[in-house]
């Protein structure tokens, strides 16, 4: 997420993936979410993997990238976790502990290539004092009923697909590339399942920095 301003509880949402991305420490953690119906059974995917080389050098738009991501996937954590805590709706649960699997991701690229992590530990907390004020602002808008924290929820996804997408580009490093490419599937999987949850509230979401034809490209894809 770039660093700028801004009638049914689902009664099961969430299939598990097992994001193997880059090492066995970020093995069978939740990624993606399917919003099913009540009788619906949870599915799982899995994702291929591949170990990590941690070779080469990494250049220094490529490190912005990964303390900005870093720092991005645990807002989404902070923020998803707040909402639970006000909403107790089980996508915001979920998706959180995706979000925490995603910022464990960017770490490990961080500690594998001897960079100094940036992350705080406390829920709101951010070394980049843009994320720090984004926190504050996206649970302040997101405390006002359910269907704006839905919408922020999805905002937040929105932002995290441009950012991702932009940085896919922008980088040759294949370990950075992997990571990257399960963080952007997963984000895309997160934007669906806010959309899921607000049509249950009879809302829908309108997208504000990806275009209304990339937001429908991915409402429609199907996973693997």
């Amino acid at each position: 997420m770039k660093t700028r301003k801004l009638g049914t509880v689902l009664a099961l949402a969430g299939s598990t993936l097992f994001f193997i991305s880059c090492n066995d420490g970020i093995n069978n953690v939740e990624d993606s979410f399917a919003i099913a119906e009540a009788e619906k059974s949870v599915e799982s995917v899995v994702a291929p993997g591949d170990s990590c080389t941690f070779t080469g050098t990494l250049t220094e738009g490529e490190i912005e990238g990964l303390m900005k991501m870093r720092e991005e996937e645990k807002l989404a954590q902070d923020v998803y976790t707040t909402l639970y805590g006000i909403y107790g709706h089980i996508v915001f649960s979920n998706i959180a502990k995706s979000e925490s699997a995603h910022t464990s991701a960017v770490l490990h690229l961080i500690n594998g290539y001897g960079l100094e992590d940036p992350a705080l530990t406390g829920i709101g907390q951010f070394s980049n004092p843009l994320f720090a004020d984004l926190y504050v602002q996206l649970t302040d808008k997101g405390s006002g009923n359910l269907v704006k924290a839905l919408k922020i929820g999805a905002f937040i996804e929105e932002y995290d697909i441009a950012d991702l997408r932009r940085l896919l580009e922008e980088t040759q490093n294949t370990d950075v590339q992997r990571v990257y490419g399960h963080l952007l599937g997963g984000s895309e999987n997160h934007i669906r399942a806010f959309t899921n949850a607000l049509t249950q509230q009879g809302s829908i979401y309108t997208p504000t920095i990806i275009t209304a034809e990339e937001y429908e490209e991915i409402l429609n894809t199907t996973e693997d």
